[in-house]
């Protein structure tokens, strides 16, 4: 449909109004719309809608004949809320109108005549007699080859009897077009029309930005209330406000929504024919009717619709409303959000296929055809036979935790820990399930098992004890549990007063067949049941013996599983020791631990300086490299590409002629000095850890007797150890895939690990694991710890987050994290909170060194002495494993050169002398945190650590506690709050967590000081708090209960 508005024609002479209609007609319309031939006002009312107007009815002929001509269908303006008030239809029928007149009212005078009359359409009777009229009177119009009406103020008369006068008229006279006039009409008024039965509306177009959901809102209810959308590609009045959108947009649009579209003035306007026929779209005919304009993208001026007939194919128009710069098409992101669609042509075969959507011009329209996606048939042998899917699983068992990958790795825990198993089970229908877990040590063959408990919604919890150190496994299994269906059936209907004796019966049965199949004590406990049953036959006394606790205990017991379903992934735990999750590391060099830099120090200088460290809380003493250093591009004082004669190179630097990975440096005490100072460690509670550093010197024995095991450069030569922008001339790695790698290299670096372990040490600091294959470290670990489960392995790795998680994942039990970098509380708080939650949790043990050789933190460098006990206070709180370098308790932290993290006069280069005590140093402080560690398991931990309310962004202020259980339990936590301000003093005002502990927000709470001891109480949860440089944290302990 496409039409032309000729209303502001009619005063025009019959000369103009041809020279017109041949304008519209060579614009290609074939609808022209009239004024109303009848008396009416510039309103479009008529004046006297029922008088015999014979030059009404000649101009009408004349208008015909010319349409006629032209080939065109003529539409004439109709108005039928009102008429004019000198009408007889209102003289013959006053009742259904109201007469209005502007005259103000005067006593005085005789009432004046109406000036219009206002049809009573909204009630019945009235209505429906306007209807009937005005019915018979459109059809004498229309039987003169009048093609319709273009309906003005249509949403002033009820929707209702525009479908009933719509339909009477159409009844007579099929053709007869009802178009409503709707441009400017709000939603509401569109919407009251709904039903309304019109053949046609006009949209907006003509007003549209190209961007406005309006226009979309409006398209809704036009179709709702018409048949077909015609588009105005002009406005219907001149206007001097230059148009929203070009009207070689608004002519490609038209014809993209639907292909219909009226135009105005066609003598004084382009023909849309003559300048778009070219690029106008192609839009299939019989798919004009029904249609649904989707907005898919409003990106900016890039606009985007689909255009949806029923029961047709889409189409796709884009519009780039900016006129001056080109728009990239999304391509991909249209083909998703258009939907089966495999593919989009322009009427020019460009397509849109994946991501090539290429780009629109500026201000360009464009319209793709949709290509329906091609459905991906199953083949033949791909197909389940009925029988096979029969056999499937029945019950669903889902969402198993705790796991690492859906059970690929497993999860880590401590000896003595009970592990909580979760899932979710479900089956088809109504019957009771019954979910079992299954546990044991690996070296095990039975399993143990246990029922789960049902928590709602499906999902089941058991547990099971960590008895041993090792690896257990687990696993889920469930069947239909028909006894317990029938049991809660006969509670339920004895409840109600409805059992019967079938009911009775039928459970019966199920005790006879489990007899059946049962032996020895358990068949003979279900026939003294059956016996006690049948003495009555009483279907209540029956059903009272069937409900007993002991009958549902052997029915479980005697349940041959029905539809038996295992969830087909046997998960892994890794119980390990204590130490794997909570410990204290004190890192120092041997060779600087003997008071002077002219003599290298020895194993029984460290032996000296054990009590000081253990009377610090340390249990743990690392110790880098202990092993004969190269002599080869041996590095010098601070980095030092040459070192001088008599300087002792860098330890990380292993293997020389003295030997490799399983000797000790000579000049340390060899292999004895060793033992005695692990034996002497043992004795003051400390642990060793000795670093795995799989690299090796130029001068390593392995290059001499297994150079295969390198990678050779075509001179000759081997490439020096990077990790950009470090340099490690001193160092050069192997290969692990080289020609004679695997096995050798595998097994050799499993045996250096076995000879340390056998050697008495079961803590390795693994130095850069990330740089390794994690296929190796997973089989080296499994292979170590197979043997002795109590080797827990650290992983020194600075890397991305996966890569460290992988490390976790594949057997390393602790790891060095990001926490040295984090000094925000903002980043503080998400770090901590990314390790309590998800994959993580359940492998991921975060150890919190504060400092190492190779990492003088720049917060340190320039924070002093209130910075260090920041960073202690936050290491020894946040996480159950933390470490620190020897020096950290003086605060030393000068750097090699300003915004450098390294150590000027490293002693990774050199020998260096540590006091034990020095003016400012924190020693005191470290040992009562490290007391603190302790005494309070909540700190033991990183996990059950929750961040709450302190308005200061320099005060770090969070709770610690076991468990939900344990808090529920105890009612009792740890508050910590750290300052991270070295410099001044930090104020807060904080909230007390009394929910955690169930209490209100105005209850008090006993509180205990943890540094000095002091008792008291806080009343409310609002408080302020003070932090001073001198000791920037307070850790408080709550406990719910009576407070003094």
């Amino acid at each position: 449909m496409h039409v032309c508005l000729l209303s502001p024609l009619s005063n025009l002479d019959p000369a103009a109004l041809e020279a017109a209609m041949a304008a519209a007609q060579a614009n290609g319309c074939d609808h022209v719309v009239l004024p109303n031939p009848f008396a009416q006002d510039p309103q479009g009312r008529l004046a006297d809608p029922a008088a015999d107007d014979a030059a009404g009815d000649a101009q009408l002929q004349q208008w015909l004949a010319l349409a006629h001509k032209h080939g065109l269908k003529l539409l004439v303006d109709l108005r039928i809320d009102e008429i004019g008030g000198g009408s007889r239809l209102l003289q013959e029928h006053p009742h259904w109108f109201r007469a209005r007149t502007s005259a103000l009212p005067d006593p005085r005078a005789q009432r004046a005549a109406p000036d219009i009359a206002q049809g009573r359409f909204a009630y019945a009777e009235e209505g429906a007699g306007l209807a009937q009229w005005w019915s018979v009177r459109l059809r004498d119009w229309l039987r003169g080859g009048l093609a319709g009406f273009r309906v003005l103020q249509p949403q002033r008369v009820p929707a209702a009897l525009w479908r009933s006068l719509i339909a009477d008229v159409q009844t007579q006279v099929p053709a007869a077009a009802f178009l409503a006039w709707t441009p400017g009409l709000g939603l509401a008024a569109l919407r009251s029309l709904h039903g309304a039965g019109f053949d046609a509306a006009f949209s907006s177009l003509a007003w549209w930005d190209g961007r406005g959901s309006w226009f979309f809102d409006e398209d809704v209810a036009l179709r709702s209330l018409a048949h077909r959308v015609v588009a105005m590609i002009d406005p219907d009045a001149p206007s001097d406000a230059p148009a929203p959108l070009q009207r070689t947009q608004r002519v490609r649009l038209a014809a993209a929504f639907g292909d219909a579209w009226a135009i105005a003035e066609p003598t004084a306007l382009p023909a849309p024919t003559d300048t778009d026929a070219d690029e106008a779209p192609t839009i299939p005919v019989d798919t004009t009717h029904d249609l649904r304009l989707r907005p898919l993208l409003r990106d900016g001026a890039l606009t985007a619709v689909a255009v949806e007939p029923l029961g047709a194919a889409p189409w796709l128009v884009l519009l780039n409303s900016d006129r001056d710069h080109l728009l990239p098409v999304p391509g991909a992101a249209l083909l998703r959000l258009l939907g089966d669609s495999e593919s989009l042509l322009s009427d020019q075969g460009e397509p849109i296929q994946g991501d090539q959507g290429g780009t629109l011009e500026a201000g360009e329209v464009r319209v793709y055809r949709s290509v329906p996606a091609r459905p991906v048939l199953a083949a033949p042998r791909a197909r389940t036979p009925a029988d096979v899917a029969a056999a499937a699983a029945r019950i669903c068992i889902e969402a198993v935790t705790p796991s690492v990958d859906d059970g690929r790795f497993p999860v880590k825990r401590t000896v003595g820990d009970r592990i909580c198993v979760e899932a979710d089970a479900f089956c088809d229908g109504h019957d009771r399930i019954t979910v079992a877990l299954l546990w044991r040590a690996a070296d095990a063959r039975t399993w143990s098992s246990a029922p789960m408990r049902a928590l709602g919604n499906d999902r089941w919890r058991g547990e099971f004890p960590l008895e041993r150190l090792g690896r257990y496994e687990f696993r889920i299994e469930a069947w239909r549990d028909i006894f317990a269906t029938i049991h809660a059936d006969l509670e339920k209907k004895r409840a109600a007063g409805t059992l019967l004796a079938v009911d009775v019966q039928e459970a019966l049965a199920q005790v006879e067949a489990a007899r059946a199949r049962s032996r020895g004590p358990l068949a003979a406990r279900l026939k003294a049941i059956l016996a006690r049953i049948t003495r009555s036959d009483d279907p209540s006394a029956r059903a009272e013996i069937l409900l007993e606790p002991g009958t549902a205990e052997a029915m479980a017991r005697a349940d041959d599983k029905p539809f038996r379903t295992e969830y087909p992934m046997t998960f892994r735990v890794e119980a390990e020791r204590r130490g794997a999750h909570f410990s204290s590391w004190y890192e120092l060099f041997p060779r600087s631990q003997s008071g002077d830099l002219a003599r290298h120090g020895t194993f029984d200088d460290v032996i000296a300086r054990l009590p000081h460290i253990r009377a610090m809380g340390f249990d743990v003493l690392y110790m880098p490299p202990i092993h004969p250093i190269g002599e080869k591009n041996r590095k010098g004082r601070n980095n030092a590409v040459t070192a001088q004669p008599g300087e002792p190179g860098s330890p990380y630097a292993i293997g020389s002629a003295d030997g490799g990975h399983t000797d000790v440096h000579a000049e340390l005490g060899g292999l004895d000095g060793f033992r005695r100072l692990r034996t002497a460690a043992a004795a003051q509670g400390l642990e060793l850890a000795l670093d795995f550093a799989i690299q090796c010197a130029p001068d390593h024995p392995w290059l001499r007797e297994h150079p295969d095991w390198f990678t050779w450069r075509a001179d000759g030569s081997i490439p020096y150890a990077e990790n950009p922008p470090k340099k490690y001339q001193d160092i050069v790695n192997v290969d692990f895939y080289a020609g004679g790698a695997v096995p050798e290299l595998w097994n050799a670096l499993r045996d250096a690990v076995l000879f340390w372990v056998n050697e008495g040490v079961h803590l390795f600091r693994v130095d850069n694991p990330h740089t390794k294959p994690f296929p190796f470290w997973e089989w080296l670990m499994a292979e170590v710890r197979g043997r002795h489960p109590q080797v827990v392995f650290l992983s020194e790795a600075f890397t991305r987050p996966k890569p460290m998680y992988r490390l976790a994942k594949v057997g390393f039990s602790q790891s060095y994290t990001y926490f040295t970098w984090r000094q925000h509380k903002a980043e503080l708080q998400a770090y901590i909170e990314e390790l309590n939650t998800g994959i993580p949790r359940e492998c991921f043990r975060p150890h919190f060194f504060v400092n190492t050789p190779d990492i003088n933190p720049v917060f340190l460098q320039q924070s002093g002495r209130g910075g260090h006990l920041i960073r202690a206070a936050l290491a020894t709180t946040l996480s159950g494993l933390w470490g620190m370098y020897q020096g950290f308790e003086l605060c030393e932290a000068t750097p090699l050169a300003p915004g450098k993290e390294e150590y000027l006069d490293s002693e990774k280069y050199q020998l260096r002398v540590w006091p034990e005590r020095a003016p400012g140093d924190i020693v005191d402080e470290i040992t009562r945190l490290n007391l603190l560690r302790r005494q309070h398991p909540e700190l033991q931990s990183h996990l059950g650590t929750r961040f709450y309310l302190a308005h200061n962004d320099q005060v770090l202020y969070f709770a610690k506690f076991l468990d939900d259980a344990h808090l529920a339990r105890s009612r009792s936590l740890v508050l910590v709050a750290i300052s991270l301000d070295p410099h001044a003093a930090q104020e807060a005002q904080i909230e007390v967590p009394l929910w955690e502990l169930g209490l209100p927000d105005h209850a008090s709470v006993a509180v205990q000081d943890l540094w000095d001891g002091h008792a008291f109480a806080w009343h409310g949860k609002q408080h302020t708090i003070r932090l001073d440089p001198s000791r920037p944290f307070s850790l408080w302990r709550l406990r719910a209960g009576a407070t003094s």
